[in-house]
């Protein structure tokens, strides 16, 4: 059945490619923030996606949900390192403007929303690996206590209102069109910077090992949640459940670009998880979802899209 799904964020790298996701399953998307694309959907969903400006402090949440049966909470005006330079307004911007959102699903009388949480920074320093959901939430920067606090008002909403609130704790996600522009991306930045000769710094030994999930597996997932029926289970990892460190990353672009690239190494980050992998079997067992491309086929994936300079990550699967 078409539904209409708003993507607040959903001009980002993720919202958007979830919205071409929705729109080719036959959905309804409205892409709602601070400036439009500066290029067009692709053109087999070009009519069914539409454009709505939202500031996240001013808006005006009554009006933007009230024909709307799914929200994307995708918005997040903070990286980590800019939330950690100023957390009170990372607080004022973010958490507060999560819960008007929610304040207004409330007053129409319900609603359903999937939430982006971060499964790389809500668990803080982890006890063991892969992370479970159960795993003790314990934040080590700012952008993770936010997340955090948003998720704990999604749940009390949830209990108190009815709100049918679905929370994906999202791991590293990776593929062309990210922003490197943002700070964040490993994968990606790496690639930008191979492709182009450019030096790349990894902070520490580059050992660090993170989960990183190809776009077109973390849309498919989004989606999933989305379209399930309402479950008492909803808070979900969204990843690829492998770990890969820095150096792994390099070692695969070298072997795939036929190169040695050019490293530059600097002093660990205080705030940076040694390791942060996550447990993916709970999406599996309910949602029936797990990801389809591994590591390496997301790079070769990923290079090929670079090179012919898509704004568009390929997007190999619809909803499951």
């Amino acid at each position: 059945m078409s539904e209409h799904h708003l993507i607040l964020g959903g001009c980002g790298f993720i919202g958007r490619h979830v919205g071409v996701m929705l729109a080719r399953a036959g959905h309804r998307v409205t892409l709602a923030s601070r400036h439009p694309l500066p290029f067009p959907p692709p053109s087999d969903v070009v009519d069914q996606i539409g454009f709505c400006t939202l500031e996240l402090g001013t808006a005006a949440w009554d009006s933007l949900v009230e024909d709307v049966d799914v929200v994307h909470h995708y918005a997040w005006g903070s990286i980590p390192a800019s939330a950690n330079s100023n957390p009170g307004g990372d607080l004022r911007i973010n958490v507060t403007s999560s819960i008007d959102l929610l304040d207004a699903l409330r007053r129409r009388g319900g609603g359903r929303v999937v939430f982006a949480s971060s499964g790389g920074t809500v668990y803080g320093k982890v006890k063991e690996t892969p992370v479970s959901e159960e795993h003790p939430m314990s934040p080590i920067t700012a952008y993770g206590a936010g997340k955090v606090a948003a998720e704990i008002y999604l749940g009390l909403y949830r209990s108190m209102y009815g709100l049918d609130c679905r929370i994906a704790r999202i791991a590293n996600p990776y593929g062309a069109g990210q922003d490197i522009e943002r700070g964040v991306g490993a994968v990606t930045t790496f690639l930008h910077h191979a492709l182009n000769g450019l030096p790349i710094t990894i902070w520490g030994t580059g050992e660090a090992v993170r989960d990183y999930i190809h776009i077109s597996d973390l849309a498919n997932c989004l989606v999933t949640l989305a379209d399930a029926p309402r479950n008492d289970t909803y808070i979900f990892n969204v990843a690829s459940g492998v770990g890969i460190s820095l150096n792994q990353i390099v070692l695969e672009l070298e072997a795939r670009l036929g190169c040695v690239l050019n490293v530059s190494r600097t002093e660990t980050r205080a705030f940076d998880v040694p390791v942060s992998v996550l447990d993916i079997s709970r999406a599996n067992a309910v949602l029936g979802w797990a990801p389809r491309l591994s590591f390496s086929e997301g790079i070769a994936l990923t290079l090929e899209d670079l090179r012919k300079k898509v704004h568009f990550s390929t997007l190999r699967w619809g909803s499951w």
